[in-house]
């Protein structure tokens, strides 16, 4: 069977620990879209690591698909499998032939772009991958494949067709001389080739490249436990995201199909679980009616650090919840949590169960908000509008909440869902009641094993 792994708001909820926390029950666990801007951190037998490619699952032996839904490096994917393998792990990773590949001329790019809307304060906050470039070359039918860096004629015509037209962009609409780029080869056919064809030799001699489609659908049939990985948040999925400032492929369940090859029946079959940051954060612009503070850069008119009025707040949960991007090192902007956008999340993927993540964070705090509906021009609303705009015009309309007293994470994963305060009970039972969701796991503290395990899926 499949478990999908879907975060419910603007990435960084956590979806890695739980990956992880159902890992001893699944024997491949499958990323179905995005690349290495998907930063996730696995805490495993005392052990931190920060991944930003590889599938959180290759940490606890499972095998890793990379399915034809990513866009894939081959450089990072490499140097993290290289620094598991020296820290003492063999990671058993696989690429769909389908998926697309990342080259340093996506990254050069997405740089540029970055740089030139920023100027008129229209940047999108990527995180500089190339990861939007690629999907764009995807979509305009002349991107380069895994499967094409086993052939070597294929590899130097794609190349010599798609690299021209790149270097014309850099030099002719950026104004930008390539010799002055930082890496001059990234817009050189003979150098791609040869560092990519190199790649496509490494990914035959280890065995990496599968059928995507065909690998996971005969696990299932042989009664492998499945788990399909999502990244980052249902509003920045492309398509049902705040757009603009959205990624460039879709983390909702829809995109655990069609990044997979497995079928719509196979994966609504399966459990969809909603995974819930108690509070809310995001790295990169656009709207967040229920922020607190601001970023620097990332806020909509926030100029200055600590002009918020809810500054101090911001700032204490931040540092206590450790909200800095695993991939940028930038600060996550802190607001609280958001309803309007957890019921659209809902809605778009089917979630049959929750994991409500960091309910250790906001202990101590006297009072905990909800954004519980917006109002927009003076109409109510209950989910989020389609478009950004509007979007950016609503006023949360907040629920309070009693704060409850800080405890002890150890003592409550043992003891089970009643050793929470009981506030905090009533904080999680409200979030059930509005997405008619039961959560399966609560996260209180940040080791795998500081979790309250109510439900397990396979």
């Amino acid at each position: 069977m499949t478990v999908t792994i879907v975060g419910s708001q603007l990435g960084d909820e956590g979806k890695g620990g739980i990956v992880d926390l159902y890992g001893d029950d699944v024997d491949v666990v499958a990323r179905y879209q995005g690349g290495d801007n998907a930063g996730h951190t696995v805490v495993h037998e005392g052990e931190t690591y920060k991944l930003s490619l590889v599938p959180s699952g290759a940490i606890r032996g499972k095998v890793g698909v990379l399915g034809n839904g990513c866009v894939v490096n081959p450089r990072t994917l490499f140097d993290e499998l290289d620094t598991l393998q020296e820290r003492g792990l063999d990671p058993d990773v696989r690429i769909a032939e389908r998926a697309h590949i990342i080259f340093p001329f996506h990254r050069v790019l997405d740089g540029i772009e970055e740089k030139v809307k920023s100027e008129s304060d229209s940047e999108v906050g990527t995180t500089g991958r190339g990861i939007g470039p690629t999907y764009e070359d995807k979509a305009g039918r002349r991107g380069i494949r895994a499967g094409d860096l086993r052939n070597p004629d294929v590899l130097r015509e794609r190349l010599e067709y798609i690299v021209p037209q790149k270097r014309a962009v850099v030099e002719d609409v950026y104004g930008v001389a390539v010799e002055d780029l930082d890496d001059p080869d990234a817009l050189d056919v003979d150098a791609l080739y040869e560092e990519f064809r190199e790649y496509g030799e490494r990914f035959e001699a280890e065995d990496m490249m599968v059928n995507a489609g065909v690998f996971l659908s005969d696990a299932i049939a042989e009664g492998q436990n499945v788990m399909l990985e999502g990244a980052q948040g249902t509003t920045i999925d492309i398509d049902h995201g705040n757009y603009p400032y959205v990624t460039s492929s879709n983390p909702t369940a829809g995109g655990a199909t069609t990044g997979t090859g497995l079928n719509p029946g196979v994966v609504g079959g399966g459990d969809v679980i909603g995974i819930v940051k108690a509070y809310l954060t995001r790295v990169g612009s656009g709207p967040l009616p229920t922020e607190l503070g601001g970023v620097v850069g990332d806020t909509p008119g926030y100029e200055e650090q600590g002009e918020g009025e809810n500054e101090a707040l911001a700032t204490r949960i931040r540092e206590e919840g450790g909200e800095y991007g695993t991939v940028t090192g930038r600060p996550r902007r802190v607001a609280w949590l958001d309803m309007p956008m957890l019921r659209h999340a809902a809605r778009v993927s089917g979630f049959t169960g929750l994991a409500i993540n960091h309910l250790d964070v906001l202990a101590g705090l006297d009072e905990v908000k909800v954004g519980d509906t917006y109002t927009l021009d003076g109409e109510e609303q209950h989910t989020v509008p389609a478009t950004t705009e509007e979007w950016g015009r609503c006023k949360a309309q907040y629920r309070t909440f009693d704060g409850w007293p800080e405890f002890d994470p150890a003592t409550v994963a043992s003891e089970g869902y009643e050793a929470l305060p009981e506030n905090a009970r009533d904080y999680i039972e409200y979030i059930e009641a509005e997405l008619d969701t039961p959560a399966y796991a609560l996260g209180v503290g940040p080791g795998r094993s500081e979790t309250v395990v109510r439900e397990r899926p396979y």
